[in-house]
């Protein structure tokens, strides 16, 4: 719970672009990466400040929400050990689907 109320903070405040910035960030680049990057930027008609700023921003929000680690309570825990725990259940479009090869090996 309080990692949502985390991103929902996180990410509102980088979509703001009035809000007041006083912290810094300092990155070195080869000249084909600061190519790259303000190319980017150009296309998508932001500064680089913006450009660099919300896709890092995007790919922190990304990183966080795909955390492996889930916290729930004792009795979601026990009902999803439940499920686990049932036979599989035969899907026959499923196995069709399995059966075919890949597009890459016809």
């Amino acid at each position: 719970m309080a990692t949502s109320k985390v991103m929902a903070k996180a990410s509102s405040s980088h979509k703001r672009t009035s809000a007041v910035r006083s912290g810094r960030l300092g990155l070195r680049t080869t000249p084909v990466q600061a190519a790259l990057i303000q190319r980017a930027a150009e296309v998508s008609r932001r500064s680089i400040t913006e450009f660099v700023l919300s896709s890092v921003c995007e790919k922190a929000e990304q990183t966080l929400l795909d955390q492996r680690l889930f916290m729930v309570d004792e009795n979601t825990w026990m009902e999803f050990q439940d499920v686990l725990e049932r036979p599989a259940q035969v899907k026959t479009g499923l196995q069709a689907l399995v059966a075919e090869p890949a597009i890459w090996e016809k």
